[in-house]
């Protein structure tokens, strides 16, 4: 294989380490991989900073390997593979990139030619390589519980994170009636409706709950989109419409109390989302059947607020650690 492209940095984890302060990524001149049968390589762009990606880093993500690149998005150029992709501007993202394969914080990323799917027209570099893990998180959410439905409310909780925005342009791009539920007067929003906002900071489960119930018309939330967790468990509980969904995809205390007699009468459903079970074949398809919306205008990219360079990576690891609401990318 002969690539005529220069040889890139790339910043290789040798070991996992106990704390961010101990975290000091090693940044080399990397060679192109060597591909193997049925693989592309791809010359990043840029790739977003997930906290998973520095999680992993820290060795608190399952499966995490080392030596390894961290990084689970990407957009790029395809530079060698087969003829028909060369030249191709291509995005995506993956469970196993970062995690157990080299992933994107690097000049080059080999992925299998399967993954390979061109971004949207509409996109540049930056935007399209800071979606991946929060849209395919949102969309796999949406598509495990049936994807929301014109006049269906859906109730996004933690909807200023990454992934209740996305959560919460899916639904609207649907027609569903979406609430976003956060702790904070202020929201930001790329949806391409309005939708209906509700502060929870200083209400009670059972004030949250009423608010649902009253924005509903008093059926509650056909799907309620939890990306926090324990935090909103009864509320989201207790403001569920007949045969609702509630969506976790994480959360700050195991354990919760649940109510056994309110969870089957009310016909309730409880989904399960883990991204990182989503190779990067899957992963892009998944992202793929964004592209329309992305390119309709439907859906948004996130507003690019940090861009940083391999050589300040400890900087961007520390902002997405300590809980930014910027999207934070690398520019390569």
């Amino acid at each position: 294989m002969t690539v005529s492209q220069p040889d890139l940095r790339a910043m290789r984890l040798k070991n996992k380490v106990s704390s961010i302060d101990d975290l000091a990524p090693s940044i080399e001149i990397q060679s192109p991989p060597i591909l193997k049968s049925g693989e592309a390589l791809i010359q990043v762009y840029s790739a977003g900073v997930n906290p998973s990606d520095v999680k992993a880093a820290l060795g608190i993500m399952p499966k995490a390997v080392f030596p390894r690149i961290p990084g689970r998005d990407f957009s790029g150029v395809v530079v060698a593979g087969p003829a028909e992709w060369i030249g191709k501007e291509v995005w995506g993202s993956g469970g196993d990139v970062g995690i157990t394969r080299d992933g994107s914080h690097a000049g080059w990323l080999a992925l299998p030619v399967l993954a390979l799917h061109e971004k949207p027209i509409n996109l540049n570099f930056e935007e399209a390589g800071s979606v991946g893990v929060p849209f395919v998180t949102a969309y796999e959410g949406f598509r495990r519980s049936g994807l929301p439905k014109l006049g269906q409310t859906v109730a996004v909780m933690g909807a200023n994170g990454k992934v209740g925005q996305a959560a919460v342009q899916i639904a609207a791009m649907n027609g569903a009636n979406v609430i976003a539920v956060q702790r904070s007067e202020k929201y930001e929003t790329f949806s391409s409706v309005p939708v209906q906002v509700v502060n929870a900071k200083q209400l009670a489960p059972q004030e949250l709950a009423e608010k649902i119930l009253e924005l509903s018309n008093g059926k509650g939330a056909d799907i309620i989109y939890n990306t926090v967790g324990s935090a909103y468990f009864e509320a989201a509980n207790k403001s569920l419409a007949k045969g609702g969904t509630q969506i976790f995809i994480a959360t700050q205390d195991r354990a919760v109390p649940f109510d056994i007699f309110t969870f089957y009468r009310g016909m309730h459903t409880f989904v399960g989302i883990d991204t990182l079970a989503l190779d990067c074949i899957e992963s892009t398809r998944l992202l793929n059947l964004l592209r329309p919306g992305f390119e309709s205008g439907k859906l948004k990219p996130f507003r690019v607020d940090q861009v940083f360079d391999l050589e300040r990576a400890f900087e961007a690891y520390q902002l997405v650690l300590g809980g930014t609401q910027n999207r934070v990318v690398f520019k390569l």
